[in-house]
């Protein structure tokens, strides 16, 4: 693999809609509410993919250190561990795509308060302790938790923040959908690599709890984002509604894959949950912004 086509690889483009997703809703919202603003938007955007791509960056380097990522690897091969980056360079690409990030958080700062300096250095350390430092998140069964928080009210709430200076009850619980949506991508990440990351000590929810949980929980999170983004749409007319039920179909769909593939096979299924993501926003987009 050429180096261009290797870093592309290692930034996992299939997955980015985990943070394009709430930014696009958050934007919808302010637009709603009379308050969108172009530069703020663009701002936070900027941030949410490279703070994204900066924690896949740390994933590949540090996962490729502690061993975890072997030549059996069922996911799609890593970049440092096949040889196309060298462990180096993938550090060095880590910390310049976080000074990047940081550097368009600074820019917020001329549209909003001081205090979101704080906001930045949470996504920061979080982006590096997902998988680095002494307790690496993802080691520990709390992969889900930071999936949780920085993929659903962070991006969502704080962009909705800097273009309407508020916090709503509305941004809040369509943050907490987006995020339980994209907590999916991990399980079925999780659940694919669940014999390889019990071998390795790798102790993600599903290593933790089991497969049956793991099945349980997509299915459960599928639900309670349609129910916390109900308030969204169930007021509109009946074509609205049944567009939300094709989705739950669709979700459905794709959980089943759950329980009849194994291993590699569920390649396709996590870029499926991915793209699922990213149809929920594109949904509540279309009813918030129309």
């Amino acid at each position: 693999m050429n180096t261009f086509k290797a870093w592309i690889a290692a930034a996992r483009p299939k997955t980015l809609t985990a943070s394009t997703s709430p930014v696009l809703v958050a934007c919808a919202l302010a637009h709603r509410a009379g308050s969108f603003k172009w530069i703020p938007a663009v701002l936070c955007l900027s941030i949410a993919l490279l703070a994204q791509i900066a924690s896949n960056f740390a994933n590949d380097y540090f996962d490729f250190k502690k061993g975890t990522d072997t030549p059996q690897r069922l996911g799609q091969p890593r970049a440092v561990a096949s040889g196309w980056i060298t462990p180096k360079a993938m550090l060095r690409a880590t910390l310049i795509t976080l000074a990047l990030a940081s550097l368009c958080g600074c820019g917020l700062l001329f549209f909003s308060q001081w205090w979101l300096i704080f906001v930045g250095i949470a996504v920061v350390t979080g982006a590096l302790a997902y998988s680095a430092g002494p307790y690496p998140l993802a080691y520990n069964g709390l992969g889900d938790i930071c999936v949780l928080v920085f993929y659903g009210p962070v991006p969502l709430c704080f962009t909705y923040y800097v273009q309407t200076g508020e916090f709503t009850i509305a941004s809040l619980l369509l943050s907490l959908a987006m995020g339980l949506l994209s907590i999916n991508i991990l399980i079925v990440n999780n659940y694919r690599d669940y014999k390889q990351d019990q071998a390795t000590g790798k102790r993600t929810s599903i290593v933790i709890f089991g497969l049956k949980f793991g099945r349980i929980f997509y299915l459960v999170n599928a639900i309670l984002a349609l129910i916390l983004a109900s308030p969204a749409y169930l007021y509109r007319d009946k074509g609205t509604g049944c567009m939300f039920v094709f989705f739950l179909l669709l979700e459905l769909f794709t959980w089943q894959d759950l329980n009849r593939l194994h291993g590699s096979d569920l390649n396709r299924t996590l870029e499926m949950t991915a793209r699922n993501v990213f149809l929920f926003a594109l949904l509540l987009v279309s009813v918030l912004a129309f």
